[in-house]
């Protein structure tokens, strides 16, 4: 029988001790690199400045910029992810440094929406307008010209619907939020109508009134949006309750009256019993008393 073959490993042989001590490494060569140490100490937030710096050197938006400040994404493998709103960012850019004033989310909105310039600062302009509109209807009280209304209303007085090119005399019955409805004409649209009066109110200042002799041939029209006619903000009236305004009104009248009352969409001038309700859609320019502003209207 041949001898047992010893399982001892044999001094430097295959799987031995290495020279130098240590002991075997499983799948032998050489370890794997690790790097330094990683500190356990966070990273500064990025300033506003080195975003904005970055942005503007890779052509980006701030968001990617500031992504790969904080160790995120890089730029320029965002580019390549995103090459068709790169591509935009990077028009963006140019049209932002070539037109003073424009910030970089506005000249994406350009190249976004393919207007030029202009058009897209007066669309963002009439835009802010609806805003503030909007506000100052929910901030101005319409009490008192509610009451005027529905007091013509209830006493079925004879009114003088004054409109764009005609007068309609007769007695409102009800009243909606774009609409007056009359016992004969029937229903009217409130855009249409440029005075309500009674009927003996009208009668005695018909004769007195001073006009406009082109808006007389031809009546401004009304836009359809608030932003985009003369007067919509109630509140440049406001300061000038007591006090007499003169009203231009888009049919060629003048009127040159103490103001009542100031609502969401209508101001009151005139005095106790002889009210005219003016609609802010008819009115094409207002005059306050002299040495006042009329800033907002």
């Amino acid at each position: 029988m041949p001898p047992a073959r010893s399982s001892s490993p044999r001094p430097g042989g295959a799987g031995g001790p290495r020279p130098g001590g240590g002991g075997p490494r499983p799948g032998g060569g050489r370890p794997p690199f690790r790097g330094p140490p990683r500190s356990s100490v966070p990273l500064a937030p990025p300033t506003t400045e080195a975003i904005a710096a970055l942005a503007r050197k890779e052509r980006v938006p701030n968001r990617i910029a500031r992504g790969e400040l904080e160790g995120k994404m890089k730029c320029r493998i965002w580019k390549k992810l995103h090459a068709e709103e790169a591509k935009r960012f990077d028009q963006a850019w140019t049209l932002m440094e070539a037109t003073p004033g424009l910030d970089l989310a506005d000249a994406f909105g350009i190249v976004q929406s393919g207007m030029s310039v202009e058009e897209f600062r007066a669309r963002r302009a009439r835009a802010r307008r609806r805003e503030a509109i909007k506000e100052a209807r929910s901030t101005v009280a319409p009490e008192t010209i509610d009451a005027f209304i529905a007091g013509r209303i209830a006493d079925k007085s004879e009114l003088a619907i004054v409109m764009g090119e005609r007068t309609a005399l007769d007695a409102m019955t009800a009243v909606a939020p774009v609409s007056f409805t009359t016992e004969r004409t029937g229903q009217l649209e409130k855009l249409h109508v440029v005075v309500v009066a009674r009927k003996t109110t009208w009668e005695r200042l018909l004769p007195r009134l001073e006009r406009d002799p082109k808006l007389s041939q031809k009546p401004a029209s009304v836009a359809r949006q608030p932003a985009r006619r003369p007067v919509s903000d109630p509140r440049a009236f406001l300061p000038h309750v007591g006090q007499s305004v003169t009203l231009q009104l888009r049919n060629g009248i003048k009127l040159e009256q103490p103001l009542i009352a100031v609502g969401p969409f209508d101001v009151l001038v005139g005095t106790k019993d002889e009210e005219l309700f003016v609609p802010l859609h008819a009115i094409v320019a207002w005059t306050p008393p002299a040495g006042a502003s009329t800033d907002g209207a």
